[in-house]
């Protein structure tokens, strides 16, 4: 089982904190090599479908504070793809794509809505309810990024960032 985690163990979820004190440190809510594992079962799979890439979310906003986010850790996972695999080793690696880790929240937003994402189809919250908490740090930088660009967040409209 996994653990030490405020997303996977019995530990208070942060809530009202501002960005300074989210970026500070690493966060409770890492979870222990969350994306190795992710990258590790997807690296498997496309190799076993001959895939020649691999897609993962992570963004700017991320790396500030998760260390399996950040463009130093992919660049890492790549070599691991490279040396790691058939593909790789015949000269046909299987590519890392991660096309937002340069976007801030704002940019992925204003990105959605050029390509019709219908973003109350959308969840960013860590407390794990039927309803997004809207004080958890994922929420307040939701929150935070719609308002930044003038708009009104489906799913965390109720709540003020």
């Amino acid at each position: 089982a996994w653990g030490g985690s405020a997303l996977t163990d019995d530990i208070d979820l942060p809530q009202d904190r501002d960005l300074a004190a989210m970026a500070a440190n690493i966060p409770i809510t890492y979870v222990p090599a969350r994306n190795t594992i992710f990258l590790s079962f997807a690296l498997a799979y496309a190799e076993a479908i001959a895939a020649n890439q691999v897609y993962i979310g992570v963004n700017a906003l991320d790396y500030s504070g998760y260390p399996d986010c950040r463009p130093d850790y992919i660049e890492a996972m790549q070599s691991v793809y490279r040396l790691g695999t058939k593909q790789g080793r015949e000269g046909q690696p299987i590519e890392i794509v991660a096309p937002l880790i340069n976007l801030k929240k704002t940019e992925i937003i204003e990105l959605g809505n050029k390509l019709g994402v219908p973003w109350s189809h959308t969840w960013s919250c860590y407390a794990g309810s039927d309803t997004a908490c809207g004080v958890c740090d994922s929420c307040r930088l939701r929150l935070a990024a719609f308002a930044e660009l003038g708009l009104s967040d489906p799913v965390t409209s109720s709540f003020t960032p």
